[in-house]
C-alpha cells in the first residue's frame, strides 16, 4: 500500500469564486475596482501572502512590505468568515478518496494554505476523516516547493512508498525535489501548458484516479523488485 498525499487548493477543492471574492472585497476596501475570476486565479499557488503580493503588483504596480502585511491579515479575515461560501469538491473526489482508504492506502494532505482553515475546509466539505496528516503552510518555516513540509506528511503517515498528487507546477517541483512520483490533476489552476510539468501519470477525474494509483503501485512494485 502507498502513502497518497494531496495538495488542496486546485486539487480537491475548487476553492477560485471564493478567493476571488475575497480579493475583490479587500480591493474594494482599498478603493480600486475588483479583478476578473481568470486574473485572481492566475494568482493563486505558493499561499495566501503570494497572491496579494501578487495583486498588489497588478493593481497597485508595487508592493509596500507593511502594508502587504495588513492586507494578509485582512484578507484572511475575510476568508476565515465564509471559507466554503462558494468552494467545491471537485467531481468524484469524496467517493475516490472513500475507495483509496478502503483499498488500504494511507492519505495525507500538503498545502500552502494555513493549517486551520484547511482543517475547517476539509471538515465542511465533510472529507476530513479520510485524511491521517494534514500540514499546512504554517507550520514550518517554509512552503512548497520546498520540499521539507512534503516530506513531514511521509514521516507522519509512516514510510513506505509515496505519491504526490496536485495541479501545478509547484507541487510537481515539490515531488521532485522530495524525491517522490508526481500525478498531475489536469483541470486545476496550473499556469504551465501539461507538456512542460513533470509527471508520472495525470488524470482529469477523479473517478480515473484510483485506477492509476493501482498501475503506478504495480510499477513501483516491479522497479523495488528489480532493484
Amino acid at each position: 500500500m502507498l502513502n497518497l498525499i494531496f495538495d488542496l487548493d486546485g486539487t480537491l477543492i475548487d476553492s477560485a469564486r471564493d478567493l476571488h471574492a475575497v480579493a475583490g472585497k479587500l480591493l474594494q476596501e482599498e478603493g480600486h475596482p475588483p479583478l476578473d475570476l481568470p486574473t485572481v486565479k492566475s494568482f493563486i499557488g505558493n499561499g495566501v501572502p503570494k497572491l496579494v503580493e501578487r495583486t498588489m503588483e497588478h493593481c497597485f504596480g508595487h508592493v509596500d512590505p507593511q502594508r502587504h502585511q495588513q492586507l494578509v491579515v485582512r484578507f484572511m479575515q475575510h476568508y476565515n468568515a465564509a471559507p466554503t461560501a462558494l468552494t467545491r469538491l471537485y467531481p468524484h473526489v469524496a467517493e475516490c478518496l472513500q475507495e483509496l482508504e478502503l483499498k488500504g492506502h494511507c492519505l495525507g494532505l500538503c498545502t500552502n494554505k494555513p493549517s486551520a482553515i484547511s482543517h475547517r475546509i476539509l471538515r465542511e466539505l465533510d472529507i476530513a476523516q479520510h485524511f491521517s496528516a494534514i500540514f499546512g503552510g504554517d507550520m514550518l518555516p517554509v512552503k512548497k516547493p520546498d520540499p521539507a513540509p512534503l516530506l513531514a506528511v511521509v514521516k507522519a503517515l509512516g514510510r513506505r512508498p509515496s505519491l504526490y498528487i496536485g495541479d501545478s507546477e509547484i507541487d510537481a517541483q515539490t515531488a521532485n525535489a522530495a524525491g517522490y512520483p508526481f500525478l498531475l490533476f489536469t483541470e486545476g489552476y496550473r499556469k504551465k501548458p501539461i507538456e512542460d510539468i513533470p509527471h508520472q501519470a495525470r488524470f482529469n477525474d477523479f473517478q480515473y484516479l484510483p485506477e492509476t494509483v493501482t498501475r503506478l503501485a504495480e510499477q513501483l512494485s516491479s522497479a523495488s523488485t528489480r532493484g
